[in-house]
């Protein structure tokens, strides 16, 4: 019944419009032009066959630890592409058998792994 997939995950931003830049310029996702005309700021992006929908909340303060990963083929690549976008990331680190992965943060501050499967 739920094995669909995720369809989208919804992050709360507290600047749209930095926010946006991040995540098209800085991270290579595209804008989606379906999003209704709600009444706050935002984006619809895709991410793959996945969306992510940002949502301009004053004042939010992201949960310690709460993460979406992005899936990367090339993970030291895609830690050398932030790092030359000035964005702050861990060194990548293996997960036994599993995956390696590293972490970096939004704008506003929240959590996004990076994961290459092994």
């Amino acid at each position: 019944m739920f094995n669909r997939g995720v369809h989208h995950v919804s992050l709360n931003v507290t600047d749209a419009t930095e926010s946006i830049r991040f995540y098209v310029d800085v991270l290579g996702l595209s804008v989606r032009d379906d999003r209704p005309d709600f009444p706050f700021d935002g984006a619809w992006l895709q991410a793959g066959d996945q969306q992510i929908h940002l949502l301009e909340v004053d004042e939010f303060v992201p949960p310690d630890g709460q993460h979406f990963a992005l899936g990367v083929d090339d993970i030291d690549a895609a830690v050398a592409h932030l790092a030359a976008h000035g964005v702050e990331v861990s060194d990548p680190k293996r997960v036994d058998d599993v995956c390696r992965q590293a972490f970096f943060h939004d704008p506003t501050g929240n959590l996004i792994e990076l994961n290459q499967p092994l």
